[in-house]
């Protein structure tokens, strides 16, 4: 083998080692910041006081919201204040492109409410993305980076503070007594759906929640903003749930699917599936 042709090899493989190093390190740090964020999102909720929540306490809500959170086994359960929960799930960015699989995890504060929501997702061999969604104090971040490396999004501002408000108001249906919770007020529409308006930190959006005869949680439809060429657009995002489990003695739909209801037909961007879910130890 030529001279030259060596040379060129151990750059490349000198090259690919750095790039391997340096994306390990800046893993390390992004999981640090992580870190950090979680313990400042827990340390600002109201502590947990083993509140007992009592069937009086669902009185003058929709019927179909009381048949939810009496399905969901929460009577006689500590009112949930902190959550933790595992998820793995396959995303796309695009109609037509292939799924990547995603490994993650999540933090809740219900009382104070906010997320830190932490993803890793395998875009192609060697190739990964890791991602940050954070919800605190009424405001919304979206940080992601290739390789752990590259910053792509780092999203912030009044779009995004709807948004995550949005996905935190959908996602109560895995900790369901935070439907209690002061900053939800519920309006009945019929038998089988119910309007929640959440409002918090000066923002306000609104979600029907869709139940099944059992009391199941189905179906969440809000309008919420997505990202699309550089611009934000109001567009109506669905969340459908199912395969319920009861996880900590407490049912929730283990599986949720999220659809983009566009103009031009329904996107299904991202399957999720809670393979873990705790309450109250944090």
């Amino acid at each position: 083998m030529p001279k030259v042709v060596l040379i060129i090899l151990g750059i490349l493989v000198i090259l690919i080692l750095l790039v391997v190093v340096a994306s390990f390190i800046a893993d390390v740090l992004f999981n640090q910041k992580v870190k950090k964020e979680v313990k400042e999102l827990l340390d600002n909720n109201v502590k947990n006081k083993g509140e007992i929540i009592q069937k009086a306490d669902l009185a003058g809500l929709p019927l179909c919201v009381q048949k939810w959170l009496e399905y969901s086994q929460v009577i006689g359960k500590e009112r949930t204040t902190t959550v933790h929960s595992k998820q793995k799930a396959m995303m796309r960015m695009k109609e037509g492109q292939p799924w990547m699989p995603v490994e993650a995890e999540q933090y809740f504060t219900i009382d104070k409410p906010g997320f830190i929501w932490k993803a890793k997702i395998k875009a192609a061999p060697l190739i990964h993305i890791v991602g940050r969604d954070k919800y605190f104090e009424g405001k919304g971040n979206m940080l992601i980076k290739i390789l752990s490396l590259i910053t792509v999004a780092n999203a912030r501002g009044e779009e995004m503070d709807q948004g995550t408000l949005v996905r935190y108001l959908a996602e109560t249906a895995w900790f369901p007594t935070a439907a209690l919770s002061n900053y939800i007020k519920w309006e009945e529409i019929d038998a089988d759906s119910a309007k929640a308006t959440m409002s918090y930190g000066g923002v306000t959006a609104s979600g029907v929640f869709v139940f099944n005869e059992k009391g199941e949680v189905i179906n969440f439809i809000a309008e919420r903003y997505m990202e699309s060429n550089g611009r934000y657009v109001l567009e109506t995002w669905s969340t459908l749930m199912k395969n319920y489990k009861e996880f900590n003695g407490i049912r929730i739909p283990a599986k949720v699917e999220i659809i983009w209801k566009l103009k031009t037909g329904d996107f299904n961007w991202y399957q999720v599936e809670i393979t873990e879910i705790e309450y109250n130890v944090l």
